[in-house]
């Protein structure tokens, strides 16, 4: 029998697969993963997308964990957090660009 824990940890991938499934979305990761830090206009001017559209991509990766934002005065800025699954993430998606 699984653990509650573990049946939790599988959820919370499946959660965050999910998510970053969205092709808008690998193609903010694959630009986060370049830039190492960009802010909310840069993404969304650099990726032809409205500010707005950039912004809902970006939170929604925030929310799972698979991004961290920053504010930097009127600004919000974002940044891949460490960890394996981002980086395991990094070798899975950004080799199809």
């Amino acid at each position: 029998m699984k653990s509650a824990k573990k049946v939790e940890e599988i959820e919370n991938l499946a959660q965050k697969l999910q998510t970053a499934g969205d092709p808008s979305r690998l193609k903010i990761l694959c630009y986060l993963f370049d830039a190492k830090r960009a802010c909310v206009s840069d993404i969304a001017s650099d990726l032809g997308v409205s500010i707005a559209t950039a912004s809902h991509h970006l939170q929604t990766l925030a929310k799972v964990g698979l991004l961290e934002s920053e504010r930097e005065g009127k600004r919000i800025c974002y940044l891949i957090p460490q960890g394996k699954l981002v980086l395991d993430l990094k070798k899975f998606i950004c080799k199809y660009k």
